[in-house]
């Protein structure tokens, strides 16, 4: 096996509860977003243009998708004979099997995988964030420091501090300490959830961390705290570019949100740093006489008839005469039937909005109807494959997951 500088491993096994119906079928890294993309693409992206030519694919959460998505590699130019991208799924060792307990688990758990390429250096992702990252740079960082440990980082404001993992340094960037989630937070430099290490030394820490049976196996929580403890040289690499971890249904749709800025907060059009992806083939996508779309993404193969304000198209979207969308998600497939009208929301893939329907905006729905009412700010989440019949109406804010919502109907129609 060629031996690698670095090498990469990406986490892509979390459960993404948080985006509910989103993530039932598919891992949240294969979520669709941005009308052309899915969460995976950003970090694979990001190493292939920072010549990071070997990626391990950490799988487990309702894979078969994802692994289906990544294939080998071809679209993101891994497809290498001396390293590429490759699916790591737990799997039977001995008589023995287990899932990954946790981040630093299932880098453990893959330790074989990681000695192939005898590597100096190994950085570790997160599959649920957006965002373009040079990792060269982070890595020059990581050897000028002669660090044991580069956590990247990047300012939040303060009041909002206490949401995200906190590291205090000193005036050269070196890690003083570590808060998880602080109440009252010293510094606003929040982890992103991206490190590079030097492999050897990491290695006997995930040991260490594996043979304590108290620990959860998180790199945050645990492997992290571990080397600040032992004295170990742990710096911050400062990001200042977007970033968003969409791994809520808010942050999803404000990232998508994010791309119809002037100029937009994450540019999917620079030619230097493309963000590559595994689309099927469509034809380009079309815009009917008297159709109506403003600030918009409007992804190939979709057909506009009708209105379209502030929102995100994916393939295959059909948008019928009379119908109207506004500041909404609507991925591959789904449908907006004459006369629908669909306000901020997140349509799941093959969802068809009826005749005349109404979602994210009221009449009620009756209480029979399969949804629930999370704290989302207002952003309604249909499904995949939902259908929605002519006339009904889901009100903002609402989750629904139902194969068929119907429309009310009167007494005297009963």
């Amino acid at each position: 096996m060629v031996e690698k500088n670095i090498i990469a491993m990406l986490l892509a096994g979390g459960q993404g509860s948080r985006l509910h119906v989103l993530t039932e079928k598919v891992a949240k890294p294969a979520v669709p977003f941005g009308g052309k993309y899915r969460i995976i693409d950003f970090p694979l992206s990001n190493c292939v243009n920072s010549d990071i030519d070997t990626v391990g694919v950490l799988t487990q959460y309702q894979p078969l998708e994802l692994n289906s998505y990544i294939g080998n590699g071809q679209p993101w130019d891994l497809d290498r004979n001396a390293g590429g991208v490759y699916v790591l799924p737990p799997y039977v060792k001995g008589k023995h099997g287990e899932w990954y307990s946790g981040t630093a688990n299932a880098i453990y758990q893959n330790v074989g995988f990681v000695d192939q390429y005898s590597p100096k250096y190994v950085l570790i992702l997160s599959g649920d964030h957006i965002y373009k990252m040079n990792y060269s740079k982070m890595l020059k960082r990581h050897i000028d420091m002669d660090a044991d440990a580069t956590i990247a980082v990047i300012e939040v404001p303060m009041q909002e501090a206490s949401r995200f993992g906190i590291m205090n340094t000193d005036s050269a960037g070196r890690v003083q300490s570590f808060e998880e989630k602080p109440k009252r937070p010293k510094s606003n430099l929040a982890s992103m959830g991206i490190y590079i290490f030097s492999w050897e030394k990491l290695k006997s820490y995930l040991k260490a961390d594996f043979e304590d049976k108290a620990s959860t196996n998180d790199f945050g929580h645990d492997v992290i705290p571990a080397m600040l403890a032992a004295g170990e040289k742990l710096v911050t690499h400062p990001f200042a570019g977007y970033w968003k971890d969409v791994g809520t249904i808010e942050s999803l749709w404000q990232a998508n949100m994010d791309l119809l800025e002037t100029p937009p907060a994450l540019d999917l059009y620079d030619p230097t740093w493309r963000i590559y992806s595994r689309n099927p083939i469509r034809p380009p996508h079309y815009i009917a006489d008297g159709a109506s779309v403003h600030g918009s993404i409007v992804t190939e193969g979709c057909d506009v008839f009708g209105e379209v304000r502030r929102s995100v198209l994916f393939s295959s979207v059909i948008i019928e005469k009379g119908a109207t969308v506004i500041d909404s998600i609507i991925m591959p497939g789904a449908i907006i039937r004459a006369g629908a009208r669909v306000v901020k929301s997140i349509l799941a893939e093959r969802v068809e909005i009826g005749p005349g329907a109404g979602v994210g905006e009221p009449p009620m729905l009756s209480e029979t109807m399969d949804l629930t009412l999370p704290e989302n700010d207002g952003i309604t989440l249909i499904g995949e494959d939902t259908f929605v019949e002519a006339g009904a109406h889901i009100p903002a804010g609402r989750i629904v997951k139902a194969a068929r919502v119907a429309a009310e109907r009167s007494e005297s129609a009963s």
